[in-house]
């Protein structure tokens, strides 16, 4: 299960315990919470510990990103903290292109003309779109923060997701690893990523799926990716030989789709494979060993043990040393989301541009900011109850709080206290 971070009374990261033994040490009062997400303690009575090595896995992704702690002890190697880190790269982009549609139509009503400068500007070296960045950002800020609460002394992250050559040729030869036991898995992988882990003929699901040719080979099909797909046995022993023109005869909305999906690109793939780089980079500047692997290797070594599915599971199994690393069956991730710290806009616009309300006041009210994580206890009034979430403040000191999905208006800062300042992210634990 999740183990409980600690910090030494001079706040230096020791080995991360178990919530049996932290729960002791806080019933004896020898510690005391420092933070809730992650759920750290600092000790009282210790300046110094032993440690053992600690490894931070990462498997990047273009909504999720796995993130995992994988520690090295007497009985081998097992995880020891795991979280799912939600991205924003959609919500960026969406308020890229609002903003941009605004400015152009303020633009073309009765203003004076203005050259264009578009040509003017320069990208530098290295640049990516602002939706990629703000993953790199998130796993990076993440990893610093981490670092402070967990004796880290390694950084494995899988920065291929998919190994190109092979997909453009996957009979190529002449390494070990072409031809070794991952002979298969990138182009596997691809696939149930492009095709929604379901058959592309019947669409069933939770069922052993098969690489299929669009085109027959007999036919002159090539095994490029943008001729493969997946079907179930049954669908495959049907098909055969034949086209799939003869195959969906009768059924021409889905052969259309088929045929439109085939040679689509992977959006999501596409997003991990240009950052994958970037993220590397802004690894290395936490200046620990680090290594890298590729997707492949992962669900090898997932596959080989016997392991669902999941994005903190793919990032324990990670690199070489994700071959045999143990999984507590009960052991559930920490969900964090990326979350906005606010917005430059100093009003909000109506539809068509202009201002609606005045500029925004102070960024703290008595003391609270939105996105801090707060518990209300209200002793009067309608609302009375305990509540802890998410606040978000208003100018009055009533403030709004969300809490276990709901949100509770009109709480008065006087019943509130802080639990841990607004840091980017919200959590959550995984039920």
């Amino acid at each position: 299960m999740q183990r409980v971070l600690v910090l030494s009374n001079s706040k230096k990261s020791l080995m991360p315990c178990h919530p049996a033994r932290a729960k002791e040490l806080l019933k004896k009062k020898r510690a005391a919470v420092y933070r809730r997400f992650p759920f750290t303690i600092i000790l009282k009575d210790r300046t110094v510990g032993d440690v053992q090595p600690v490894e931070l896995k990462v498997d990047p992704g273009s909504r999720i990103t796995g993130i995992a702690f994988v520690g090295e002890f007497k009985r081998g190697e097992r995880v020891i903290f795991a979280a799912h880190l939600f991205h924003r790269g959609q919500a960026v982009k969406d308020a890229l292109e609002s903003r941009r549609s605004l400015r152009r139509s303020r633009r073309a009503r009765k203003t004076r003309y203005r050259a264009p400068r578009f040509l003017n500007r320069t990208r530098p070296e290295g640049w990516l779109p602002p939706s990629l960045m703000s993953r790199v950002g998130n796993v990076q800020s993440l990893a610093n923060k981490l670092l402070r609460f967990s004796p880290i002394s390694a950084i494995a992250v899988e920065t291929v997701r998919f190994d190109m050559q092979k997909l453009e040729d996957p009979e190529i030869s002449g390494t070990g690893y072409q031809q070794g036991s991952l002979l298969g898995y990138e182009v596997r992988e691809y696939l149930l990523e492009k095709w929604g882990r379901h058959c592309a003929y019947c669409s069933k699901q939770g069922v052993p799926l098969e690489v299929e040719h669009i085109r027959p080979k007999s036919l002159g099909g090539s095994s490029r990716v943008s001729n493969l797909t997946l079907a179930c046995r049954p669908c495959n022993e049907k098909k055969g030989s034949r086209s799939i023109e003869d195959f969906l005869r009768s059924k021409k909305d889905l052969l259309s789709t088929i045929l439109k999906s085939a040679k689509a690109p992977l959006k999501d793939a596409a997003a991990v494979n240009a950052s994958r780089y970037a993220i590397g980079d802004a690894l290395k500047t936490l200046c620990l060993p680090i290594s890298f692997s590729s997707g492949g290797r992962t669900k090898f070594n997932r596959c080989q043990q016997n392991y669902p599915k999941d994005h903190w599971v793919d990032a324990a199994c990670v690199g070489e040393s994700g071959r045999r690393v143990f999984i507590h069956p009960l052991h559930k991730p920490l969900l964090i989301k990326a979350e906005s710290k606010g917005s430059r806009q100093m009003c909000l616009p109506d539809k068509y541009g202009f201002p609606r309300t005045a500029p925004k006041a102070q960024k703290r009210v008595f003391g609270f900011q939105t996105g801090d994580l707060v518990e209300a206890k209200v002793t009067k009034g309608r609302k009375i109850g305990i509540y802890q979430g998410r606040v978000a403040v208003r100018s009055t000191g009533n403030l709004n709080i969300k809490a276990e999905g709901k949100i509770v208006q009109g709480i008065s800062h006087k019943f509130c206290r802080i639990l841990q300042r607004a840091d980017g992210y919200s959590y959550a634990v995984n039920s």
